[in-house]
């Protein structure tokens, strides 16, 4: 009965995460918090992007607008201060501004925040880039695949000489070829004509855009008011919807002129799915359930119908599965942590004397190391968890090379030979003798 009883409440168990975890894919998107009693009419929706920018940034804000466009809100303020993000993320977000049907402004604020990597990319592609006083921006070269040293800095514009250009388009020049890999300058060079093309679109110093990609410049609010790098700074929000009224914007149906004095703001929030997708998207997250699920079925395994293990190995690791598929994975990393493990658990098996552990134990530091494709700031994973998984993997490992060494120096206490080693027939009668005597023969 208990058993029974175990296994019903670990199965339901299983079934309440997994629909969470399913509701979190979902792609409904939730009404903004104030939406429903203010004047469709006359609304500027509010969006949030803090921190890194990540899967759970880019369906909050895609939802966002796509709420705002339904609601017939007349601008979407998209609020930043961010050091970067993933390069698909982004991608999302600025195709997302780029159909829209209402005005979009990425405002970077407050007062000492930043629009940095993917941030200065996005704001390129706003309909309106405005900053608040003592923000910056730029610093936009991608970081290299695999986590790299980043790759090198081609030429760059002379600042004040924006006729110095490296080539049309964002590309190389003949002369100056810069140095790096194939790959680096691939990857360089696709950076820097997404980012003059955005430029271009909304009439934008685009020279600067190449330099912020190739040189990883950055400029002060100040500084890029005046390079013609943004269109309006403004100490807060109310001020900004001021001075951007009256203003044309060019959107997918035509030119639009913005009415934004009297605009009621409403600020949408994340909801609980994109709250719960952005914890279990954190890769620092995503590895702790990898491990977390390896381990729980390896010890529901060892105890079969324990229940509990198992069904949160199980949990754990198709979470984590689910984290991965929209998480930029180093697969080859994750193929050196599964194959770490495996060997950590064979030297349970097999022991010997630490040969397969310790070579599972590097593999497994080595593939954590590189699991993740990326050196965006809030997008590794966090070095002390590796070290204290590698050290608890060590410990074990230890304990079992321990174990092994006493069971080889222990004498035979089983079979012919411990039988033929045992004195308990010495002093007896000679029935008992005889009796001993075939017995032993009989297990020899």
């Amino acid at each position: 009965m208990k058993h029974r009883m175990r296994s019903a409440v670990g199965l339901t168990l299983a079934a309440l995460v997994l629909c969470l975890a399913g509701a979190a894919a979902r792609s409904d998107p939730a009404p903004a918090p104030g939406a429903a009693g203010a004047d469709a009419g006359g609304t500027a929706y509010v969006l949030e992007i803090t921190g890194a920018i990540g899967p759970a940034t880019s369906r909050y804000v895609v939802h966002g607008l796509e709420s705002a466009q339904k609601n017939g809100s007349h601008l979407v303020v998209l609020e930043m201060d961010t050091p970067g993000g993933l390069d698909s993320a982004m991608r999302d977000i600025i195709r997302a501004i780029l159909a829209s049907t209402v005005p979009v402004a990425t405002y970077v604020s407050p007062s000492g925040a930043r629009a940095a990597s993917a941030g200065t990319y996005i704001l390129y592609a706003s309909h309106i880039a405005a900053m608040a006083p003592a923000t910056n921006l730029g610093a936009a070269t991608p970081v290299s695949i695999g986590g790299g040293d980043e790759p090198a800095p081609g030429p760059a514009p002379l600042p004040g000489k924006p006729g110095a250009k490296p080539g049309k388009g964002g590309g190389e020049s003949g002369a100056h070829s810069p140095p790096g890999s194939a790959m680096e300058r691939k990857v360089v060079n696709d950076a820097v004509a997404y980012i003059r093309g955005l430029a271009e679109l909304r009439g934008r110093n685009a020279e600067w855009a190449e330099q912020a990609v190739r040189g990883a410049a950055s400029l002060t609010a100040t500084a890029a008011l005046q390079q013609h790098v943004i269109d309006v700074i403004a100490p807060d929000l109310p001020d900004l919807l001021k001075r951007i009224d009256g203003r044309e914007v060019r959107l997918a149906s035509g030119e639009v002129k913005l009415a934004t004095r009297d605009l009621t703001v409403v600020r949408s929030k994340p909801d609980w799915r994109t709250q719960l997708l952005a914890v279990i998207t954190n890769p620092t997250v995503a590895y702790g359930l990898m491990v977390i699920g390896i381990w729980g079925l390896l010890l529901e395994g060892y105890n079969p119908g324990a229940v509990l293990p198992g069904v949160t190995g199980a949990i754990c690791l198709l979470i984590a599965l689910f984290a991965f598929q929209i998480l930029s994975v180093n697969y080859a990393g994750l193929a050196l942590v599964v194959v770490g493990t495996g060997m950590i658990i064979s030297e349970f098996f097999f022991p010997a004397y630490g040969s397969l552990g310790i070579g599972g134990l590097i593999a497994f530091i080595v593939g954590s190391l590189i699991l993740f494709d990326t050196d965006v700031p809030g997008m590794n994973v966090g070095r002390p968890l590796i070290a204290a998984f590698a050290t608890v993997g060590g410990l074990m490992i230890a304990g079992i090379v321990y174990l092994a060494s006493r069971a080889m120096r222990r004498p035979v206490a089983t079979g012919a030979a411990g039988v033929r080693a045992s004195t308990a027939c010495s002093p007896a009668p000679p029935a008992a003798t005889v009796y001993c005597s075939v017995s032993v023969m009989f297990f020899t």
